[in-house]
């Protein structure tokens, strides 16, 4: 009977302890640091820090009258290298006719054939050299990757960019409507849940529906010994602070 009565008194705290809040804090879901493939000078730049932006927006430029110049280059290129194309084509023609006729020889007929497939080696590289500048010409307007807030802008209009191996961030954005609560816990309370499991995640007095999106397989440092490291995803419509103290209650 006693025994009955502890397993059912360590039930009950394993089963309190299991619903306990968790303190947590507010960390963005997803967050991008952007900076410009191409290098330039800022012409504009049309977000501020709070900003909401949406998929596919502008969000700075730079001075694109290089960029605009290679691409009418590259376009009379390829215009010139079409026409070089066809007339090669013609002349191939008119040799190959000639060649079936037996009044040149096979060599001529073989240089006639090497000039085409010079021409058409020029012109393919032409157009390929002028999607590249057509391309560098859209990557000077840097835009949002997805729906997003504005968490830092690092860029003034007239700032020289320059491409290189490290790139330069000059505006980072975090993914708009969704948040993640990070949290830790014990070996114990980690071992009976699973990644999509439903919890719920308290900002304030504002309860939240959470699912839990990680949950740590290596045990970190931490004040009460070692412990596991867990997110939990949930949507939210109103602008929350990464930092932000919280609270998961698990199920």
């Amino acid at each position: 009977m006693k025994k009955m009565v502890l397993a059912g008194v360590l039930s009950m705290v394993a089963m309190a302890a299991q619903a306990a809040d968790i303190a947590a804090t507010l960390q963005w879901s997803q967050r991008v640091e952007l900076s410009p493939r191409v290098s330039g000078i800022v012409r504009e730049v049309g977000v501020n820090v709070g900003d909401r932006v949406k998929k596919g927006q502008p969000l700075l430029a730079l001075d694109a009258a290089l960029y605009q110049a290679r691409v009418a280059e590259s376009r009379a290129a390829v215009a010139r290298f079409t026409e070089e194309t066809a007339e090669a084509k013609r002349d191939r023609e008119r040799i190959q006719e000639l060649y079936d006729r037996t009044v040149i020889s096979t060599s001529e007929l073989d240089q006639g054939k090497l000039r085409y497939a010079r021409a058409v080696a020029q012109r393919d590289g032409a157009r390929a050299q002028f999607r590249a500048e057509q391309k560098n010409l859209a990557d000077s307007v840097l835009r949002a990757p997805f729906d997003a807030v504005v968490v830092a802008r690092l860029v003034e209009p007239g700032q020289n960019v320059a491409v290189g191996l490290q790139p330069q961030t000059l505006l980072v954005l975090a993914k708009a409507g969704e948040m993640t609560a990070r949290f830790k816990m014990s070996a114990d309370q980690i071992g009976g849940l699973k990644v999509g499991q439903a919890v719920t995640v308290k900002v304030g007095k504002q309860d939240y529906p959470a699912t839990l999106r990680t949950l740590g397989l290596e045990a970190i440092k931490d004040k009460d010994g070692a412990a596991y490291e867990a997110d939990a995803v949930f949507a939210v419509k109103d602008l929350l602070r990464a930092g932000t103290m919280a609270a998961v209650t698990l199920p």
